[in-house]
């Protein structure tokens, strides 16, 4: 095909990238200390993913300042659904929800309706006995798991994930998700045992859920009311979801599977996911499906301090507690030999509902003291970073990839590179 038969199709796909933005500012680079050539490295890296095989579709979204300086999408919606990917696909974020839940949580605190340092019981008292199991034995435990223990993932709760454990098969047995609600999902929970003592370790969980639960117990509605009248709404969060609008559907991004004996990402088998209508089991741990942009926002409501656009969702002082590191450095390492894959990144702690930076020399990658961050079991990511006024939203989908840790540190790598001036003196 000649150059002047591709050039309509050309002018075509610029037009259409215009049209999907429309709606977003998006600001010369320069204007808030980034390189524009150098920024370049972003679509680089994603491409290079999509040609290698290792994503199918992607979105980024890079902001400095509150302004967008970099709003792509790449790739196709799935391995099934060669359509382009557009700005607006939505996406299963899974963990990235647990951030929400935590400010939905953080809401009632600052109306007075618990302290950190209540016991779950006292509005949960289903999961007042829970045992701890010693050795094959159950055996009570020697202190109640605490609001802050569900924050921090100290509750002594587990995730079923490590069933070479008889605890961690308990949990995979009980089919906790397969709950047509939290009341229900809690009944179950209560009458599994601990994992381990709460407050001795960290230990990923299913702590977000429950404290999904607590909200609902706490506000008289659901999560999915809760979220939606009291962070959706006022941040203009329109387009996420536990339950997406039918009209919405179709831009739902295809899930896949890495597929270990391949080594190749496959369809993701029908079955294994929820449906994106007709939920209602609220997972606060894992269960909204959203947008880079609607994410962008959520993000920019937490780096502004807990307000965004004249709206007040959480008072400074509440963020700056959420985003400190909680974990002594015993509680942080007890376990991490034992179950790597569940415990956090080196020169990382834990604050309260995200990961957070207190090293970033030992990081193993360019950060921030002080950047928080999370990402979703399908390669979602995001961080947060105060000193640089950055805020990095990345979406796709595929589970179980081992390629996840790679391309967090690859964009990391190619949003720092790009900056050309320090600290976050350019912005609120």
């Amino acid at each position: 095909m000649t150059i002047q038969a591709l050039l309509p199709l050309l002018l075509l796909s610029l037009l259409t990238t215009r049209l999907q933005a429309a709606d977003v500012d998006i600001v010369e680079p320069e204007t808030v200390g980034f390189s524009t050539d150098r920024l370049g490295k972003v679509t680089e890296f994603v491409d290079r993913e999509i040609a290698d095989g290792n994503l199918v579709g992607t979105v980024t979204l890079v902001a400095r300042h509150g302004r967008i300086v970099h709003f792509e999408a790449a790739g196709r919606y799935g391995l099934e659904d060669d359509r382009p990917m557009d700005t607006d696909a939505l996406f299963r974020i899974f963990s990235m929800t647990k951030p929400i839940t935590t400010v939905a949580a953080m809401i009632l605190y600052e109306e007075g309706a618990f302290h950190l340092g209540d016991p779950v019981a006292k509005y949960l008292p289903a999961l007042a006995n829970m045992p701890l199991a010693i050795d094959g034995e159950l055996v009570p435990s020697q202190s109640q798991m605490t609001i802050e223990h569900l924050m921090t993932h100290t509750a002594g709760l587990t995730n079923g994930w490590h069933i070479e454990h008889p605890v961690e098969r308990a949990y995979r047995d009980a089919a906790l998700r397969q709950s047509p609600d939290l009341n229900t999902y809690i009944e179950k929970l209560a009458t599994l045992p601990l994992r381990f003592e709460p407050g001795t370790r960290y230990h990923y969980s299913v702590a977000t859920d429950v404290l999904g639960a607590l909200v609902e117990r706490l506000s008289g509605q659901t999560l999915e009311q809760f979220f939606q009248t009291r962070i959706f709404d006022p941040l203009e969060m329109h387009d996420t979801f536990f339950n997406v609008p039918d009209d919405k559907t179709a831009r739902m991004a295809g899930s896949h599977l890495w597929s270990a004996e391949q080594q190749v990402m496959v369809p993701m088998p029908a079955g294994l996911l929820p449906p994106p209508s007709g939920v209602t089991l609220f997972s606060g741990g894992g269960g909204l499906i959203s947008t880079a942009q609607d994410y962008w926002r959520f993000c920019e409501m937490l780096r502004r301090g807990g307000s965004l656009d004249g709206v007040r969702v959480l008072g400074p002082k509440t963020v700056q507690a959420m985003t400190m590191a909680r974990l002594t450095p015993e509680v942080r390492n007890n376990g991490a030999t034992e179950y790597p894959a569940s415990h956090l990144y080196p020169g990382q702690s834990f604050g309260l509902g995200a990961g957070v930076i207190t090293d970033p020399a030992q990081a193993g990658v360019i950060s921030s003291k002080g950047e928080y961050s999370w990402g979703g079991i399908a390669n979602t990511k995001f961080w947060i970073d105060p000193e640089e006024g950055l805020v990095v939203v990345f979406m796709t989908q595929v589970l179980g990839t081992p390629h996840s840790d790679r391309h967090r540190f690859d964009l990391k790598v190619a949003t720092y590179q790009a900056l050309t001036d320090l600290g976050n003196s350019g912005g609120n």
